[in-house]
């Protein structure tokens, strides 16, 4: 006979350094992991952070690399993987969000160096064993403990010019992985503890985030939220919502975080009648004990996020290739995924409507 402490957690093997001035820390967290040579990777955006940050560890940058993309297309990675070795590189410093973590993961999985991740948002990648790789516009993704980053240095300090609009999307990404990991087919009561602390502290931290950009308190509270939930990820199994995410952003090319932010509501309202337990945690982290998908879809609206996938560039006649995808290649989820469930989720997050269970 079963009981509800029948479980298996794996733990993730790496160091996190949390606080401001975390990156103070680099120099000695490369030196730990015993690396002698590494690439600083980031978009071209970040390129002046990634300076400074090579000149923060002196010799043992080798080079910066600021040819990140989003969603991690195979050209791009086949750039860094040929610059790595160009240049003699032992390991590599991911410095911004999921686009320069995932490139990262991909030269770690491709040559075996190691990343140190220097995260700018609160995507929550930096804490995941998984990769992701676009190919002819169709984004794979895969498990391995080797890009799994070694250290991860959360210094609120770096993500206060992370635009409000960013930052508010980012938070709701992170939010996502911890939803779908209070239902996934692998949890544990140490994932659900992690997962609801997570969404509290996300969900108290964002209003204040968006109130002052500056609010390093509140930009920490984030990160830490950022980090519970990303080590969720990391430790279960994803479900609809990630696969949603997986083909509009391979197919589309639509924004990775605000992507996320749109089908969120409209995935857990679509769960919500097949997982009594994880609404049950939803509601306390969010302070209110029923119908948690209309409760994020009016935090996010309430701190202007984007409402609808058409404003990210999707056309109503995408919904179709959409679902076919999904249902190519479908993740584990607690309720049975139909082609018209699908449609109809999709259509309701395509055109802005409020999410209806």
């Amino acid at each position: 006979m079963k009981t509800p402490l029948d479980f298996a957690y794996q733990a993730l093997p790496m160091r996190v350094v949390m606080g401001t001035g975390a990156l103070d820390r680099l120099a000695d967290e490369i030196d730990q992991a015993g690396l002698k040579r590494v690439m600083v990777l980031c978009t071209p955006g970040q390129r002046e952070l990634a300076e400074t940050v090579a000149g923060l560890i002196g010799s043992r940058a080798a080079d910066i690399h600021p040819h990140a993309r989003m969603h991690v297309p195979t050209e791009s990675a086949a750039e860094a993987q040929r610059r790595a070795k160009e240049v003699s590189a032992d390991g590599c410093v991911a410095v911004g969000g999921g686009s320069a973590i995932g490139l990262g993961k991909i030269v770690a999985l491709k040559y075996g160096l190691p990343v140190i991740a220097v995260p700018t948002t609160y995507s929550g990648s930096e804490m995941t064993p998984v990769w992701g790789l676009t190919e002819n516009g169709v984004k794979r993704t895969g498990r391995d403990p080797r890009v799994l980053p070694v250290s991860v240095l959360y210094d609120p300090a770096l993500t206060v010019p992370l635009p409000t609009a960013v930052s508010v999307t980012s938070g709701v990404n992170a939010i996502a992985h911890a939803v779908e990991a209070l239902w996934a087919p692998d949890a544990s009561p140490v994932i659900d503890l992690m997962a609801e602390e997570g969404v509290r502290a996300l969900a108290t931290a964002l209003p204040d985030v968006a109130a002052d950009g500056t609010d390093l308190d509140a930009r920490a509270r984030a990160q830490y939220g950022a980090w519970l939930c990303g080590a969720c990820l990391g430790a279960t199994t994803m479900s609809l919502h990630h696969k949603l995410c997986h083909a509009l952003g391979g197919s589309l090319d639509l924004p990775h975080a605000a992507t996320h932010t749109v089908v969120l509501p409209h995935a857990l309202a679509y769960n919500q009648d097949a997982a009594p337990k994880a609404v049950a945690a939803l509601g306390r982290a969010l302070g209110t004990p029923a119908d948690p998908a209309t409760t994020v879809w009016n935090l996010a609206g309430r701190l202007g996020a984007p409402r609808s996938l058409g404003e990210l560039g999707m056309a109503e006649d995408d919904i179709d290739e959409i679902v076919r995808v999904a249902l190519a290649n479908p993740y584990a989820n607690p309720r049975e995924v139909t082609a018209e469930g699908l449609g109809q989720l999709l259509y309701a997050a395509w055109s802005g409507q409020p999410p209806i269970s």
